[in-house]
């Protein structure tokens, strides 16, 4: 066993953290989407993507400016970043594509990408301190 095998194991171990919280992000925003088509349209499927793609966009950005792969599960450092771009964000190109975004829709859209993008690295930080105890 050489010195360079942990060192790379410990690397795919963290890119695969990494794809494992973006993939989550993604399955969030979506799933966030997904539940607002439903509870306005009768077809989630038709218009989902308009739906999602600001709110996917920024969180794009949202990982790009907070560097969220060199810490993706903080839930402040990262989380806290990653939530407040994809909102603003997702808010900004919404009405720049003629979407809109009502003051009740931005209230919801708000709470739930913060319980939903900051919460499961709450759960994953709680878990982690437990584990270490």
């Amino acid at each position: 066993m050489s010195r360079s095998e942990p060192a790379g194991d410990a690397r795919s171990a963290g890119r695969a953290a990494v794809l494992i919280a973006l993939a989550a992000d993604v399955v969030l925003v979506i799933t966030f989407a997904a539940i607002g088509r439903a509870s306005h349209d009768s077809d989630v499927w038709i218009g989902l993507s308009q739906t999602a793609w600001p709110f996917l966009a920024a969180l794009g950005i949202g990982w790009l400016v907070t560097r969220a792969w060199r810490a993706p599960a903080a839930p402040v450092r990262t989380g806290v970043g990653v939530w407040a771009i994809t909102v603003g964000g997702g808010m900004l190109l919404r009405w720049a594509s003629g979407q809109g975004a009502a003051i009740p829709f931005i209230v919801v859209a708000s709470l739930t990408l913060l319980v939903a993008l900051v919460g499961w690295r709450v759960i994953v930080a709680v878990v982690r301190r437990v584990r270490r105890r």
